[in-house]
């Protein structure tokens, strides 16, 4: 099947790393709820460590869930692959690039 085009496209990326600095945009995926309907994407600095993240971004956002638990272990995927993030490591030492997207259950 042929593609049909009204002409060629080209803009730049509104969301290409190069836009946000020393930030990046990091989402993340609520597996299996029917809370959250798609990832939400954060804005966040590299060099941010994985336990600022997880407290300042990840759980305002997971409380929203009637069932999120927060004390309930947690299993963590990076690339489709399981991710064990560190409190003390930032983003960018585990691995974490611009638009990526981690994935997790709102119970574990």
């Amino acid at each position: 099947m042929a593609i049909k085009s009204l002409g060629e496209y080209n803009f730049p990326s509104r969301s290409a790393a190069e836009n946000y600095g020393d930030d990046q945009l990091v989402s993340v995926w609520f597996q299996d709820t029917l809370w959250f309907a798609a990832p939400v994407m954060f804005r966040a600095p590299r060099e941010m460590t994985w336990a600022d993240f997880r407290t300042q971004m990840f759980v305002p956002f997971a409380e929203e869930d009637p069932d999120y638990d927060p004390a309930a272990g947690r299993a963590w995927t990076l690339h489709g692959k399981p991710f064990e993030p560190q409190d003390g490591q930032t983003l960018a030492e585990l691995g974490v690039r611009h638009k990526d997207v981690i994935g997790t259950r709102v119970a574990a």
